[in-house]
C-alpha cells in the first residue's frame, strides 16, 4: 500500500492512505489529546479532545475519524483548540466525582492525565453529579457509575471486539446519558464472559478489578493468574483451549514445554493455577488439573520430534537423587549434550513420586513411564547408590554434582513415649516395603499431623486394615494445611480429625502404645524467634487411644555426606541465585534447598538449576523448546447463554467400598466429552494482554 506525505505541526508525516490522522500521528509518536480512542476499537470522536485544524478547511475535525489525504496540513495546537478541547473536558467531569484519591486508578488513570494535560478545572461549571451505587455484587469486576465518562470503550470493546454485546448506553430518569447492562441485568444474568477487556481499556476508574484479583508485577505475566501462579509457568490457557478445540496431542505438547512428569502432575499436582483461576470467583474454577491429566493421558508423544538434543559436551555431570527435581535437572541436562549420572539410595528411581505417595494416588507404573522418557534423553539412572560422600564423588571425574535429595526423613517430636516400638515416622512408613521395615499392623493408629502427608500416612493404614483411624494435629479445622480434597476423602473413609491438639506425651501400657495425651488448643502463634508459643485450655487433657503412632509432622532432608557444603539457618543448603552452593562445582536443589515443598515447585527450580550448571558449563543455558503448534488467539469470544452457570467437572473417586481395602488408583478422570466441556469454561485470561496499552501523554516523543 502506497504511502503518503501529510505535515503534523510542521513535521512531515508519512502514513498509509487509509489511515487516520489520529493513527498517522501515533505511528509518528505525535501526541493528540484523546479519551474515546483506543488502538484496538474503532474511532467514533465522541469526546471531542483530539480536534485538529486542517489547512483548508473551516471547522475543526476530529483526528481519530479524519482520514489523511495527500499534503494535508495539520495543526494540533491553537487557542481555539485548547478552548474546545477544555469544554469537551469540562462537560464530562461536571458528571464526574471530585475526589480522585480513593479510586484505585489514581496517578494510573488517563482521565486525570488529561486533566494535567489540558489544565483543566471544573469550576466554571455547575455540577450535576448525582451519585450512584457502586455496584460490588458482580463476580470479579467493580462498576463505579460515579467515575464514568461515557467515552464508550467498554461498549465498543465487549461489542465489537469480543462480540459479546452485553454494555450499550442508555437513558436515565434525567436524561442523562450512561453505561448500562443488556436489560438492567447483573453481568453474570446479562452473560457476560468475564474477559476482563471493558476493564482493561477503561480510562478511568468506572470499571476496576475486585481488590485482591490481580497480583503487582508485569502485566503480560500478572493478568493471566492461572500461569502466573503456576511455578514453572506452563502455558495454561493454551493448553486447555486445545483441549476445547479436541486437539488433545498439542495440549500435551504444551505441558510438556515446561515439564517432563505431566502424567504425575495430573494426578498430584498442588493446583496452584486453580488457587489463582479468575473463574473461582464465578461457580468454580476450571479443574485445570484434572485437564492436564486428560492431555498427558491423550499423549501420542509427536512432541519429541521438534524436542532439542545438543551435541555431546564431554562434560560429565552427577545428579544425587532421583526425585523431581533431581530427574528433572537430569532431564535437561542431558538434552544439553551432558553425561548424566543419577544416584539413589532407595531400589527404585522417583524419589517421593515412587517411594512417598501411596500407588492409590499415584500409581508407580505412572511414575515409570515417566522416567522411561527421561532414560531416553540420556539419563543414566544408578539405583541403590547412596553417597557417603560428596567429595569421593565429585573426585570421579564429574565436572558438577548437583545435590538432590528432597527432605526424606521423617521428624521424631521428642515427647515421652516417642521411641516406644510400634511408633514410626511418615517417610518410613509410606515407603516400608522399600526398606525392607516390618511393621506389624494394628487394628487402632494415630496419625499425628495436619498435611497432605499425614493423610497418605491414615489413608494407607487404612488400606492396611486399621480399624480405626485418627489425625490429631495442632491446627484448627480451617487451617489444615492438608487439601480439601484429601480431608474430604478420608472422612468418607471412616477417619476421624481431632484439631486443635498439643502432643503431650505417647501413652504405654505394659510397654505398648496405648494411645497420645493430648490438650486442646484456643491458640498459637510464632514469636520473632519463631517459636511456637501455644495458648491452652485449661483442664483439657485427654487421651486419644490407638495401638500404633505415626508422626507426620514435618520432614528433613539428610545432609550428613555433605559435611563441606554450607547450610542455612534452616538447616537446609545455601545456594545463591544460580543454586551453586559454597563448594564450587557443586550445585543444589529441590526440598534441600527450600524445604518440603511441591513436585511443580521441584521442577520449576530443577529447570532454573539445570540452566545455570550448563552456564557454568560453559554452556547458553537455554533450555526452551518449542513443542507444540502456534495457536492463533481469535479475540471474538461471542456471547454464550448460561455461560456463568456452566458447571465444574472434575475427576470423580471410585466409590469407598471399592477403594478402601487396596492401593488401586482411587479416582477416574475426564472423558472426553467432559474434558471439552471443562476447558469451554475458561475465561480466556490471556486475550487480555493482547489488547494494546494506551499510552500516556508523557510517554510520547512529541506532546
Amino acid at each position: 500500500m502506497s504511502k503518503i506525505k501529510i505535515v503534523i505541526d510542521g513535521m512531515e508525516v508519512y502514513a498509509d492512505e487509509n489511515k487516520t490522522i489520529m493513527e498517522a500521528a501515533e505511528e509518528s509518536d505525535i501526541y493528540i489529546p484523546h479519551l474515546c480512542h483506543h488502538p484496538d476499537l474503532h474511532d467514533v470522536g465522541g469526546c471531542r479532545l483530539c480536534v485538529v485544524e486542517i489547512q483548508g478547511t473551516d471547522e475543526a475535525q476530529t483526528a481519530c475519524t479524519t482520514k489523511v489525504e495527500e499534503g494535508m496540513i495539520v495543526k494540533t495546537k491553537s487557542e481555539k483548540l485548547d478552548k474546545m478541547r477544555r469544554l469537551s473536558m469540562e462537560l464530562m467531569l461536571a458528571n464526574h466525582v471530585d475526589d480522585c484519591t480513593t479510586c484505585p486508578k489514581y496517578l494510573k488513570c488517563e482521565l486525570q492525565s488529561l486533566i494535567q494535560y489540558l489544565g483543566v478545572s471544573t469550576s466554571r461549571l455547575r455540577r450535576t453529579l448525582n451519585a450512584v451505587i457502586v455496584d460490588t455484587e458482580n463476580p470479579l469486576i467493580v462498576r463505579d457509575l460515579n467515575r464514568c465518562v461515557a467515552c464508550g470503550r467498554c461498549v465498543r470493546v465487549c461489542r465489537d471486539v469480543r462480540g459479546v454485546g452485553i454494555l450499550g448506553f442508555d437513558k436515565n430518569e434525567e436524561e442523562r446519558t450512561y453505561v448500562g447492562v443488556k436489560d438492567n441485568l447483573s453481568l453474570e444474568n446479562a452473560n457476560c464472559r468475564f474477559c476482563g477487556a471493558c476493564v482493561e481499556v477503561c480510562p478511568t476508574g468506572a470499571l476496576q478489578d475486585k481488590k485482591g484479583l490481580f497480583k503487582e508485577g508485569n502485566r503480560e505475566e500478572v493478568l493471566i493468574p492461572c500461569k502466573h501462579e503456576c511455578p514453572a509457568e506452563i502455558n495454561v490457557p493454551k493448553y486447555v483451549r486445545f483441549i476445547k478445540e479436541g486437539n488433545f496431542e498439542e495440549a500435551a505438547a504444551v505441558i510438556r514445554e515446561k515439564a517432563p512428569f505431566p502424567k504425575s502432575l495430573g494426578l498430584v499436582c498442588m493446583r496452584f493455577c486453580e488457587s489463582a483461576c479468575r473463574r473461582k470467583d464465578i461457580n468454580g474454577a476450571v479443574s485445570i488439573r484434572d485437564l492436564k491429566r486428560f492431555a498427558a493421558e491423550s499423549d501420542s508423544y509427536k512432541w519429541k520430534e521438534k524436542s532439542f538434543k545438543k551435541e555431546n559436551t564431554n562434560r560429565k555431570i552427577a545428579v544425587i537423587g532421583s526425585g523431581p527435581a533431581g530427574l528433572t535437572a537430569a532431564y535437561y541436562l542431558a538434552k544439553l549434550g551432558h553425561a548424566v549420572d543419577v544416584h539413589e539410595k532407595l531400589p527404585v528411581a522417583g524419589g517421593m513420586l515412587s517411594a512417598g505417595i501411596p500407588d492409590y494416588r499415584l500409581p508407580k507404573e505412572v511414575v515409570d513411564s515417566e522416567i522411561d522418557i527421561i532414560r531416553d534423553a540420556g539419563v543414566n539412572i544408578i539405583t541403590g547408590s547412596k553417597i557417603e560422600s560428596i567429595k569421593a564423588l565429585k573426585d570421579k571425574q564429574y565436572d558438577v554434582v548437583l545435590i538432590a535429595v528432597g527432605t526424606d526423613k521423617g521428624v521424631r517430636i521428642p515427647i515421652p513415649g516417642s521411641d516406644l516400638k510400634d511408633v514410626y515416622v511418615n517417610i518410613d512408613f509410606l515407603r516400608r516395603d522399600l526398606i525392607n521395615m516390618d511393621i506389624d499392623m494394628k487394628k487402632s493408629v494415630v496419625v499425628l499431623g495436619g498435611g497432605n502427608v499425614a493423610f497418605d500416612c491414615a489413608r494407607s493404614a487404612k488400606r492396611l486394615g486399621c480399624e480405626k483411624v485418627s489425625v490429631v494435629c495442632l491446627e484448627a479445622a480451617d487451617n489444615m494445611t492438608a487439601s480439601s480434597e484429601e480431608l474430604e476423602e478420608a472422612k468418607d473413609e471412616g477417619i476421624q480429625i481431632y484439631n486443635s491438639r498439643n502432643f503431650v506425651k505417647i501413652e504405654e501400657c505394659e510397654g505398648n502404645v496405648s494411645g497420645i495425651v493430648c490438650q486442646e488448643v484456643e491458640d498459637f502463634y510464632f514469636d520473632e524467634n519463631r517459636k511456637l508459643i501455644l495458648n491452652i485450655k485449661e483442664n483439657s487433657e485427654h487421651l486419644i487411644s490407638g495401638e500404633m503412632i505415626i508422626f507426620a509432622t514435618g520432614q528433613r532432608a539428610d545432609l550428613t555426606a555433605f559435611g563441606e557444603i554450607e547450610l542455612s539457618q534452616r538447616g537446609l543448603v545455601k545456594v545463591d541465585e544460580g543454586y551453586k552452593t559454597n563448594v564450587d562445582g557443586i550445585f543444589a536443589v529441590g526440598d534441600a534447598v527450600t524445604g518440603t515443598a511441591s513436585v511443580i515447585q521441584a521442577i520449576a527450580g530443577a529447570r532454573k538449576a539445570a540452566a545455570s550448571i550448563d552456564i557454568y558449563l560453559g554452556g547458553d543455558g537455554v533450555i526452551e523448546e518449542k513443542l507444540s503448534s502456534e495457536q492463533p488467539l481469535n479475540p471474538e469470544i461471542g456471547m454464550e447463554e448460561g455461560f456463568a452457570k456452566r458447571e465444574c467437572s472434575h475427576y470423580k473417586c471410585v466409590s469407598v467400598d471399592k477403594r478402601i481395602d487396596n492401593f488401586d488408583l482411587m479416582t477416574v478422570g475426564l472423558d472426553e466429552r467432559t474434558a471439552k466441556c471443562e476447558a469451554s469454561r475458561c475465561l480466556q485470561c490471556d486475550l487480555r494482554p493482547q489488547l494494546k496499552k494506551s499510552k500516556f501523554w508523557t510517554e510520547y516523543k512529541v506532546k
